[in-house]
């Protein structure tokens, strides 16, 4: 497996950070991840619509303490492709240090 197997979509900094988060948090709230990547609205769904259109997250809204808040959760696609770039960075890290 090599970096060029993965897309853009997912290899994009902003958006591998989101995969990270959401992967570890298993559901993120959009005002946590703006608040934990410095982002403004506008640039945040940017990038959420981006990794929800590639079917490797996904939004939903509910309500908490009576506000609205939308939820974002990785797809099995999202953690599968995720967790193969682990293994990619994994690997590629053991070969370069022997």
């Amino acid at each position: 497996m090599f970096h060029k197997d993965f897309d853009s979509i997912f290899i994009e900094k902003t958006r591998l950070s989101i995969m990270t988060i959401t992967y570890k948090e298993e559901k993120v709230s959009f005002n946590r991840l703006k608040l934990l990547l410095e982002l403004n609205d506008g640039t945040l769904y940017s990038h959420l619509k981006k990794l929800e259109a590639a079917d490797y997250l996904k939004m939903n809204k509910t309500i908490i303490d009576n506000s609205a808040a939308t939820l974002c959760s990785l797809t099995e696609k999202g953690k599968e492709t995720l967790e193969k770039y682990i293994e990619y960075l994994e690997a590629y890290l053991n070969k370069i240090k022997t």
